[in-house]
């Protein structure tokens, strides 16, 4: 199968389920090839963190926009997306990204390792409530979209009575991020934007009104103070940073879980042993990486993998590819925990690594041992489904038992003693 024919596969809707046969199929090429006029696609680790930590290297941001897509501006959804902290170069970006910062510092986010666990015990609560006597449950309604949307919308003070609204506008709004969008597809994902910053338009002037210790505030008063952030820039980054901050977390939570119920041996040894949950997360989030790509431009001509970029291409970072190079996992197709190195690039390098990686990772390591150990029954229920997306990828339904449950434990599981390799 030559390039075109593999990237071809990638993009159908076969592949955009499962992506990893056509990464391989492009991997055979090499680890950069041209995928077709002016496009490249990286799928090699060590050139995908060069190109992410290269200075010339850069997002699509408004102005380059510009030259392919004048009209961007009329679209809520590419506008929402342009003008806030992910789709923008430095100075912008740095600036933006410095305002938001405080909220994510590793301090913070030890300080919320309490939220977090009751907020777990909670969500495993009702759905042994909901899941008794061997009723099917799904984990994506029930824990891995309540779970992270409730952290995020308590960062920014968005209501508790909101919270259900936001998962059909971020999905719909998402649809923008894919590599191929038809016009219907923008559609939608222009009123999922449109709802978002409707909703986020009020937010904000209830915060005028009201002041509180959130990072909306922080965010308003950055505005009002002067030029530190302009009015667009403003609802675009409330938008980003609600979606971002719990899109790719139910993601990693249910891909996440999915591999677990998959392979019981490795389960078994975090559920006795929760503190290897960290090295779980980082192989989870390698194995099956909520985040699959993500797009850059290069300002001038790059030679990588023995390739010549041309300057102004369009470069297609697989990073789901990267996550399983043989040159740097052996043996990518095994999930194993206990590999020598990890630094999965599934949150991204350089100056756009993603803000909430270490947010995401909390949760996702007080979830599993927690849900392991307290639904030690916990079990498949039938054929989950996929959503059929590259970008972002995870489950639209994904069905279980729970089995009888465990009682909470105050301050969380126990930790168990150091083991081998399972």
């Amino acid at each position: 199968m030559d390039v075109s024919e593999a990237f071809a596969s990638l993009m159908s809707p076969e592949g955009r389920v499962d992506p990893y046969p056509a990464y391989e199929r492009l991997r055979a090429h090499g680890p950069v090839v041209q995928a077709g006029r002016g496009l490249y696609a990286v799928t090699g680790h060590a050139e995908a963190d060069e190109l992410l930590r290269d200075a010339r290297i850069r997002v699509l941001d408004g102005h380059l926009r510009d030259q392919f897509l004048p009209s961007w501006r009329e679209s809520p959804a590419l506008s929402s997306i342009a003008r806030s902290m992910l789709r923008t170069n430095p100075p912008d970006h740095s600036r933006m990204r410095r305002l938001a910062a405080g909220a994510f510092t590793p301090r913070r986010i030890g300080a919320m390792r309490e939220v977090v666990a009751a907020q777990t015990d909670e969500l495993i609560d009702a759905m042994a409530a909901t899941g008794r006597g061997g009723v099917p449950v799904d984990f994506m309604a029930e824990f891995a979209y309540p779970l992270p949307v409730g952290v995020i919308c308590a960062l920014l003070g968005v209501p508790a009575a909101d919270r259900p609204l936001f998962r059909r506008w971020a999905a719909d709004l998402t649809g923008a991020l894919e590599p191929e969008i038809t016009p219907a597809e923008l559609a939608v994902a222009d009123a999922g934007a449109a709802e978002l910053r409707d909703y986020f338009t009020e937010l904000v002037a209830d915060r005028r009104r009201r002041p509180a210790d959130d990072l909306t505030t922080a965010l308003v008063q950055a505005h009002d103070s002067g030029d530190r952030l302009s009015g667009e820039e403003l609802l675009a980054n409330l938008v980003i940073l609600l979606v971002a901050g719990f899109e790719t977390t139910t993601n990693l939570l249910g891909n996440g879980l999915a591999v677990l119920l998959a392979h019981p041996r490795a389960a078994d040894v975090l559920r006795q042993h929760p503190q290897h949950a960290p090295a779980y997360v980082d192989e989870l989030l390698r194995f099956d990486s909520p985040v699959q790509l993500t797009t850059r431009t290069n300002g001038e001509t790059v030679r990588l993998g023995g390739v010549e970029v041309p300057a102004d291409s369009w470069i297609l970072l697989l990073l789901g590819a990267a996550n399983r190079d043989p040159r740097r996992y052996p043996r990518p197709e095994r999930f194993d925990p206990w590999r020598a190195q990890l630094n999965p690039l599934s949150f991204g390098a350089g100056p756009h690594y993603c803000l909430g990686a270490g947010l995401a990772r909390l949760e996702a390591q007080v979830a599993f041992p927690a849900l392991l150990r307290r639904l030690p029954g916990l079990a498949s229920a039938g054929q989950p489904r996929r959503r059929i997306r590259l970008t972002l990828r995870g489950y639209d339904h994904l069905p279980i038992t729970v089995g009888e449950p465990q009682a909470a434990t105050v301050g969380g599981a126990p930790a168990g003693t150091a083991i081998g390799s399972p």
